[in-house]
């Protein structure tokens, strides 16, 4: 064991390391808030199914069953997906923003809480309005990042 620490040191001082410089956690090209779009995305469309859903009429039990499974399955993707967002939105308001961010867009912290609360309410709701506006959040969060990258070209899209 004595050997190799000994052949680990003499090789690190043969090949160091080269020093890299990065503004953020990790390198450029990690964060991207297209991946919180996305889990909006699925929160938006399971929002208007479960409002779409109807329940069966009469006292058909398998439908019932049918019914009450379509709809728990909607709910679960809704409420995961917007955790999802959440969380995504989370990481790149703490490991990306930084402070000189702050100067570009002084409303960040702002957004990004409201944003939050906004993922929080569509995981207990069902509200059409506040899917929407989770999108609309996130295209704003979306053109602020880009922004600091400068770069004004990147077009917003969704997948519906």
């Amino acid at each position: 064991m004595r050997f190799v620490k000994m052949i680990a040191t003499q090789v690190k001082t043969w090949f160091p390391a080269p020093v890299v410089y990065a503004h953020c956690d990790g390198p450029c090209g990690v964060y991207d808030p297209a991946s919180a779009r996305i889990a909006a995305e699925a929160v938006l469309s399971m929002t208007k199914k479960i409002l779409d859903l109807q329940p069966p009429s009469g006292n058909d039990a398998q439908a019932m069953a049918a019914y009450e499974n379509t709809l728990s399955r909607f709910i679960a993707i809704k409420e995961e997906q917007a955790q999802l967002a959440k969380k995504e939105l989370l990481i790149l308001w703490t490991d990306y923003f930084k402070p000189v961010h702050l100067e570009q867009f002084p409303d960040l912290h702002t957004k990004f809480w409201n944003v939050a609360k906004l993922c929080s309410a569509c995981k207990v709701e069902v509200s059409l309005q506040h899917a929407s506006e989770l999108m609309d959040a996130i295209k704003e969060i979306q053109e602020m990042f880009w922004a600091t990258k400068n770069r004004t070209d990147v077009v917003w899209y969704t997948a519906s």
